[in-house]
């Protein structure tokens, strides 16, 4: 646990959460559910020339990988393809038995495509993804993905499909633990924010201002901006549970703001763009439940605005001296 105004911290397990709180907290979930985005077919080939060499028929036809990252429409996804760079707009990759067929419709920045997919058995798109897909492990994890993974790799308050990696702040959690913050009369309420590149991009440029972050697609539902703004009128503390809470919450607070809303927060379903970095104004956020992350990444750049460079780097030096695991399954600290 780190406090924001000293710089304190202190060790402790997370089984103790419930006797580090006062009892009086609004705790906010990501209820996002992550899919089987990892999807594996055949490249169909649509060149009317034929090819010359045996070595361009098994590029036309090779092993493609692709990985959901953005819904676009119901049957449209923003995805990574691989190998990508020669796939040309127009060209197909069908998967499994032909049932689901993807066409490259537009190619975008950093290597994302825009694809169409198609079904030939009168299922939806959804069914066959949800059924052929892979679970996008983190690639720290060195196998591939397993059965039970599809619900290990979830938080116990999932709820919502579309993001392609857990909010992992939210992995902490059990039934169990849930139950105890209620007992202690610790209001909980849930915003979904389908995480995406936006999350896990790194920052490449020297300069932040210079970073553009991926928008992702988040819902902040009438009754959780309702407790929390009766949490707010009551000087009660909003705990965000995971970064992408955050974003979800501080985007829909700035958009408050340049509606010239009476709200502090709105219930919206929108894009997060925001990019937080040190010098942010929190309007919502009072404490955060979260990870340890990696450098050069949006996320430590958000936890350091929120608890100040200095205390989260001294925080993290603490951890990385007596063995705290950082990444997806690590450990986490509480920031208040």
């Amino acid at each position: 646990m780190l406090l924001r105004d000293s710089g304190f911290w202190e060790d402790r397990r997370f089984a103790e959460l419930t006797n580090s709180l006062d009892g009086d907290e609004l705790l906010v979930f990501n209820n996002a559910r992550v899919i089987p985005a990892r999807l594996f077919g055949k490249r169909a080939g649509t060149h009317s020339q034929p090819p010359s060499r045996a070595t361009r028929q098994e590029h036309l036809t090779g092993v493609v990988e692709v990985f959901l990252t953005k819904r676009v429409q119901t049957e449209v996804w923003q995805c990574l393809v691989r190998p990508g760079r020669k796939m040309r707009v127009g060209e197909r990759v069908i998967f499994g038995a032909g049932e689901l067929e993807a066409q490259i419709i537009s190619r975008g920045q950093l290597g994302l495509r825009t694809v169409r997919f198609e079904t030939r058995d009168g299922s939806s798109a959804d069914e066959h993804i949800e059924r052929l897909g892979h679970v996008p492990l983190p690639p720290y994890i060195e196998r591939e993905d397993e059965t039970s993974d599809r619900e290990r790799y979830q938080t116990v308050f999932a709820k919502q499909p579309g993001a392609v990696a857990a909010p992992t702040a939210g992995l902490h959690f059990s039934l169990q633990i849930l139950e105890r913050l209620k007992l202690k009369g610790i209001e909980t309420c849930e915003v979904t924010l389908d995480v995406g590149l936006g999350t896990f991009q790194p920052i490449h440029s020297e300069d932040l201002d210079s970073h553009v972050m991926h928008a992702e697609s988040y819902e902040i539902p009438e009754q959780t901006a309702a407790k929390i703004a009766d949490a707010k009128s009551a000087g009660r503390p909003v705990i965000a549970i995971g970064t992408t809470v955050v974003r979800a919450l501080e985007d829909s607070a700035q958009r408050a703001v340049r509606e010239k809303s009476r709200k502090k927060l709105l219930p919206v379903r929108s894009e997060a763009t925001i990019f937080i970095t040190p010098g942010h104004e929190f309007q919502v956020v009072d404490g955060l439940l979260t990870n340890f992350h990696l450098p050069r990444s949006t996320l430590l750049a958000l936890v350091c605005a929120f608890a100040g460079k200095e205390r989260v780097l001294a925080a993290y030096r603490h951890a990385v001296e007596v063995g705290y695991r950082f990444y997806s399954y690590g450990d986490c600290m509480l920031i208040r």
